[in-house]
């Protein structure tokens, strides 16, 4: 991750949004064919509102393929999943407390909201995608999977890296 971002990521993030973006602190990850497409924001906006946020996604076909996905119920099936799977259970737990963690270093806003709906649902495949992204495979499990799911869906090389892991779980809405 970069630790300044320069004016022409900021010009072609804000292409990307349709407007201006705001508290950008770093491009957080940048595709594979060069465009910005999740950006760290500030936990406060230039004006002083909150912004829990960490993880903002931009490019248009990753948020498209996030559309696409809930949709399609990916995200039923993901609440399923986390409660029948102890073990996806406790890894967005771990990073619920992460992405807290990370985004209280830069400032507290005396809230335990995150985003995505952690710790307990799956609210927002928008989030959940940006945030696997920014901090690669691993960290939050089922937005890596949805992160494979958009490999699947044709953008493996182009917007995500041709080497991202193959989704682990069947989902009946692909």
């Amino acid at each position: 991750m970069s630790d300044a971002v320069d004016q022409a990521d900021l010009d072609r993030v804000a292409a990307q949004l349709g407007r201006a973006p705001r508290g950008v602190l770093a491009i957080a990850y940048r595709t594979p064919d060069g465009e910005p497409a999740v950006v760290k924001t500030a936990p406060r906006l230039p004006d002083g509102t909150p912004f829990p946020t960490l993880y903002y996604l931009t490019d248009p076909r990753l948020t498209a393929e996030a559309s696409r996905q809930e949709s399609a119920g990916v995200m039923r099936e993901m609440e399923a999943l986390l409660a029948s799977d102890e073990s996806i259970a406790e890894n967005y737990r771990a990073a619920h407390r992460h992405y807290l963690e990370s985004r209280n270093a830069l400032e507290d806003l005396g809230t335990d909201f995150t985003g995505g709906g952690m710790p307990d649902r799956v609210k927002c495949l928008h989030v959940l995608i940006a945030y696997a992204l920014a901090e690669g495979p691993g960290v939050v499990r089922l937005g890596d999977e949805a992160v494979a799911l958009a490999a699947a869906a044709g953008l493996r090389g182009s917007a995500i890296p041709a080497d991202w892991p193959e989704p682990q779980f069947p989902w009946g809405g692909e």
